[in-house]
């Protein structure tokens, strides 16, 4: 097992018997890590290797947490990061995201920052230690926490059946 430095800041998903079924086994998944390499995005579940990305610290400019909430659901947390111009995208289930969806679904936010976020489900984000790290490892890279963001009626993605979305979109 690697030793992470004192400063590091790591969140691992909760395991769940899903696992098995996409041969993850019974180890534990990191969701989020902030260490001295940079940033590590964790995979959604099915994907879970195709779609973990370390974002080195010279590459992002701000960690963001945010939330979006409709009025009949309980907020949705994300995690995203915002790269310095020229950065490629990490890879990521939001590959592939319109700025036109971006925008409908979360107007408050560029829509890279949208575009590089992992759903935060199954973990949990800690402010204090995740800024201790930042602060540690890349103190020029901002910490960005946004309030959750409520839709209005008639507002929002436009996700829902017939919508093209995949459940598997949205696991960890």
């Amino acid at each position: 097992m690697t030793v992470l430095h004192p400063s590091a800041y790591q969140e691992y998903y909760t395991r769940t018997p899903f696992q098995f079924l996409t041969g993850a086994g019974w180890k534990r998944l990191v969701a989020f890590r902030a260490d001295e390499s940079g940033v590590t995005l964790g995979g959604a579940a099915l994907r879970y290797r195709r779609f973990l990305a370390v974002v080195p610290w010279r590459d992002i400019e701000a960690v963001v947490v945010w939330a979006t909430q409709t009025r009949t659901e309980k907020p949705v947390r994300y995690i995203s990061l915002k790269l310095r111009p020229g950065v490629p995208a990490p890879p990521g289930p939001n590959r592939k995201l319109t700025p036109q969806f971006a925008a409908g679904f979360a107007p408050h936010l560029e829509y890279e920052v949208v575009r590089n976020c992992r759903r935060i489900v199954l973990w949990k984000v800690d402010q204090v230690r995740l800024n201790a790290a930042i602060q540690a490892f890349a103190p020029q890279v901002q910490l960005r926490v946004h309030p959750v963001h409520r839709e209005r009626p008639g507002q929002g993605s436009g996700l829902g059946r017939g919508s093209g979305a995949s459940i598997f979109d949205i696991l960890p």
